[in-house]
């Protein structure tokens, strides 16, 4: 009971601070359940129904608040969304499945202790090329996974310059939205029945969700929580590269 209360609480904190920078937690929720010992089986496609319903949340909050721009989203999404079905159908052994979130954790940790200091620059205009195959790559790797692939999109935006941070953040949402949603089709095609347990798991993660969504877009900050959830995946990093 008490590890059920523990883990719970672990998914409110994922979805309140990734909510807060405009993602769905997909990557702090397969940490969390490695940490507490959810089978790989479950991993997946539970990770991919909580970032529905902490992404929309998020996605609605920026949304609100004026910073999403539809030409900064269609180029990465008309690749990774097919992408992602295709994605959720490879299949990968329980051993390799762990190495390769193990990495993409790294990949997490790096981008949570990474702050973008100074006046934002005006955004460049996307690469149609550029955006449809980084799109696709992303979109492969997220239903491979079970992430929404927002926490690899944003640095690459941040990066090049193709969006200020609040349009980042808004564009991550929706994008990790629908790339979570084709992944999951791709895995009901299979036959997955959700767990009964899951919508304890939905209602601590949308709880956190929507308050993260709106002090995020209102310019509110959570270093020392964004560090604490990062010192969190590091553990099950290790854990999962070592079992």
């Amino acid at each position: 009971m008490e590890s059920e209360i523990a883990f719970l609480a672990c998914l409110f904190l994922v979805g309140f601070v990734y909510a807060s920078v405009g993602h769905g937690g997909a990557s702090g929720y397969l940490a969390m359940m490695a940490l507490f010992g959810v089978s790989p089986m479950l991993m997946k496609p539970s990770a991919l129904l909580l970032n529905l319903f902490v992404s929309s949340v998020s996605f609605i909050q920026f949304y609100r608040a004026g910073y999403f721009r539809w030409e900064k989203f269609w180029p990465f999404a008309g690749a990774s969304i097919p992408l992602a079905f295709v994605g959720a159908l490879i299949p990968l052994s329980d051993t390799f499945y762990r190495k390769l979130l193990a990495v993409c954790l790294l990949l997490v940790i790096v981008r949570m202790l990474w702050t973008i200091r100074g006046r934002q620059e005006e955004s460049r205009p996307i690469p149609l090329g550029a955006g449809l195959l980084t799109g696709g790559v992303i979109g492969v790797l997220s239903g491979m996974i079970g992430i929404g692939g927002g926490i690899i999109l944003s640095p690459i935006m941040l990066i090049f310059k193709w969006a200020r941070l609040k349009e980042v953040a808004a564009t991550s949402a929706l994008f990790i939205f629908v790339n979570s949603l084709s992944g999951l089709f791709g895995l009901l095609s299979q036959g997955y029945a959700p767990e009964p347990s899951l919508y304890g798991w939905i209602g601590a993660a949308f709880a956190g969700g929507i308050l993260g969504g709106y002090f995020g877009s209102h310019r509110f900050n959570v270093p020392t929580l964004r560090y604490l959830l990062a010192a969190g995946v590091g553990v099950a990093c290790v854990k999962l590269i070592f079992t």
